[in-house]
């Protein structure tokens, strides 16, 4: 039969530790790469987590960002070219919160630059407001965290939720990296998306651990290659994750080239983006990461045969 065959009817017979001997070192030198970026590359924060001004503004289609840079002349503005849905273009300037003295006379310079007829989107947030988001974001991935890895230890075992965890963290990283090295806005829909994605991460590695876990309850007899347990554990369930990352990703899809690009809604991109990249790499992680992650703790620290009755 077919490769295609054997998937779709949970038969497949992949041997995935060749792949797992190097996708788990790879894994782990995401994370830290993914670290590395973000203390050299800070994250492009929207206005409401690092508070300011911000200004949208309708332009004539020949303005550039130097020409707004020109006329306002503020070198710390944050300047970005907006091309809309109708085909119309806009300028979004953001002036840090430090400029605040500036706000209404940056404002009558970017008077000056608007098509008739148009007027000026303008948006406030005070540092108090910007640092609240910023802790209640914080506070919300550590209740994640930790109400996580108290769940996984109970309902599987204490280093499954080690390894669901490590996948976890793995996938926020990257997500996080890949913001910072092409500097997507981090907005708040951009939170909203990593708690999203965090959850489908883990739906996707709790689902190859429950197997497992299964197989590791009907083991009679010798003490099996937890290895080779993990990895057939894998071919069982490897079409239910394939289904499920697949079925997820056409709607979030829709969401980004439609709802985003066609519409033309700003935090809407923000979300389906964070939603996009989140989606792949938890598929990726449950395959190449908490899978053999989990296969390396338990040949390292094994645990006595379930008893039997």
């Amino acid at each position: 039969m077919s490769l295609a065959t054997d998937l779709y009817n949970s038969r497949s017979n992949i041997d995935f530790r060749p792949i797992w001997r190097k996708s788990l070192p790879l894994s782990l030198g995401l994370i830290v790469l993914g670290l590395l970026i973000v203390l050299v590359r800070p994250l492009n924060q929207s206005i409401e987590f690092e508070g300011g001004a911000l200004f949208d503004v309708p332009v004539a289609a020949s303005t550039e960002v130097g020409d707004v840079r020109s006329a306002i002349g503020v070198a710390e503005a944050r300047i970005q070219r907006v091309e809309n849905a109708d085909g119309s273009v806009g300028m979004r300037v953001q002036i840090p919160t430090e400029l605040s003295s500036q706000f209404d006379e940056i404002g009558t310079k970017l008077d000056e630059l608007v098509l008739p007829g148009e007027t000026i989107s303008r948006d406030q947030v005070g540092p108090t407001w910007g640092d609240q988001i910023t802790n209640s974001a914080i506070r919300a991935l550590l209740a994640f965290f930790v109400v996580v890895a108290i769940y996984l230890a109970v309902r599987l075992e204490p280093k499954m939720a080690f390894g669901a965890l490590v996948a976890v963290v793995h996938d926020l990283i990257v997500t996080v990296a890949i913001y910072a090295l092409f500097g997507f806005e981090v907005s708040p829909a951009t939170v909203i998306a990593l708690l999203t994605i965090l959850g489908y991460s883990l739906y996707d590695t709790v689902v190859v651990y429950d197997k497992v876990l299964e197989n590791w309850r009907e083991v009679t007899g010798k003490k099996p290659d937890y290895t080779e347990l993990v990895n057939r554990s894998m071919n069982q369930v490897i079409m239910r994750s394939i289904n499920t990352t697949i079925t997820t990703i056409l709607p979030v899809a829709s969401m980004l080239l439609i709802g985003a690009f066609v519409l033309g809604g700003d935090s809407l991109r923000s979300f389906a983006i964070a939603l996009m990249i989140g989606l792949f790499l938890g598929a990726y992680s449950s395959v190449f990461l908490a899978a053999p992650l989990l296969a390396w703790v338990k040949e390292r620290y094994p645990d006595p045969l379930p008893e039997r009755v």
